[in-house]
């Protein structure tokens, strides 16, 4: 059953990791290498079970190979979650355990932040393995993504405002944003800082409150889809649209930072058909894969931010599928990263290349 659900989804390379001594329950999902090293972020996260942590890390690993491709990166996609609540269950010898479970995948895959994991973790792992991003300046790395990503998504919801409205005026719409985790609370300063009205929820309060100082307005964890906003942002866990979600859902646009929120591509062909444009999140969220893509060569915030403008134009390349070949958006985003992957898989270009060099960084070569 394992490996047909593999063959289903693509994967080259699904390790379970174990380390009793450490307290590590972790899976690391390589979907795919043809475009580069797969990278992808590590999600820490209390499962339910041990299913529910693999069907996850194939759905965004998956996720992952799309993103990069789009993004137009020279990488594969990849992702990891560690079984685990990251308010009580993170420790030293944890992070270090994996960092060595990665190390021995030699550079196939290369680590990141994701949910529940911060700079801090990420400085643990680094010290059993090279092949890690996303760490502090001062180790050449770029820090935190998340104001990336949420920069990025805000490209993205300019190209969705101008698709929908014929104009990019954020200040004169309402948006409802699910979920004030890292992303989310920059995604919320963004928009207030352009004068939208924000309505907010969040399953933890201090959360909510920095949004309400912010300007925004809260509502109930459940009461954020029945708001009458012109947007809705899911910045949170993906499936948020569903089945029992969209009837309520009176937004004109779908565009968030979160992973997967569409919960089956049934439901993109509903959204479809109730005429709200969806904006794939895979290409609207790439802001922060883009940013630390660059420390594999060397960090620049200005290349950085230079390359994140171009998810605008993505998302528009996108919607332009879309109407063109008269199908989803989430089927013209599917088009358009696996064109990309099919060309360039055809070059085949010859293994021995250089390592990157960011390789060794940590250890003075």
């Amino acid at each position: 059953m394992l490996f047909e659900t593999l063959g289903t989804f693509g994967h080259e390379q699904v390790v379970f990791c174990h380390n009793k001594d450490a307290g590590l329950k972790a899976i690391i999902a390589v979907h795919s290498t043809v475009l580069g090293p797969a990278l992808g972020g590590l999600r820490m996260w209390p499962y339910e079970n041990e299913q529910a942590a693999l069907d996850d890390v194939l759905r965004l690993s998956r996720g992952m190979s799309y993103k990069n491709a789009v993004a137009g990166l020279n990488l594969g996609g990849g992702k990891a979650v560690i079984i685990g609540d990251p308010h009580q269950d993170k420790s030293e010898v944890l992070f270090r355990a994996f960092g060595r479970f990665v190390d021995s995948l030699c550079g196939r895959y290369i680590t990141a932040e994701d949910v529940g994991i911060d700079v801090n973790d990420m400085e643990y792992i680094l010290k059993e393995t090279d092949f890690a991003t996303g760490v502090h300046q001062v180790h050449g790395g770029s820090g935190d993504p998340s104001p990336f990503t949420a920069y990025g998504t805000m490209q993205g919801l300019l190209a969705s405002l101008q698709a929908k409205f014929g104009d990019e005026d954020v200040g004169a719409r309402s948006f409802a944003v699910q979920g004030l985790g890292h992303v989310g609370l920059e995604f919320v300063k963004l928009l207030r800082e352009k004068g939208a009205k924000v309505f907010v929820t969040d399953i933890h309060q201090n959360r909510i409150d920095e949004a309400v100082d912010l300007g925004a307005e809260a509502v109930g964890t459940d009461e954020i889809y029945d708001v009458d906003a012109d947007v809705y942002s899911p910045c949170a866990l993906g499936g948020t649209v569903n089945e029992q979600t969209l009837p309520r859902l009176k937004a004109k646009i779908i565009c968030g930072a979160a992973n997967n929120q569409l919960a089956s591509n049934a439901i993109g062909d509903e959204v479809e058909k109730r005429g709200i444009l969806y904006a794939p999140d895979y290409a609207v969220n790439a802001g922060g894969v883009m940013n630390i893509s660059l420390e594999i060569d060397g960090y620049n915030r200005e290349r950085a931010l230079r390359m994140m403008r171009t998810i605008y134009y993505n998302v528009g390349r996108i919607f332009e599928i879309a109407r063109r070949d008269s199908i989803p958006t989430y089927m013209a985003a599917d088009r358009m990263a696996e064109e990309r992957i099919q060309k360039i898989g055809r070059l085949k270009l010859p293994m021995g290349r250089a390592q990157p060099k960011f390789l060794g960084r940590m250890r003075g070569q």
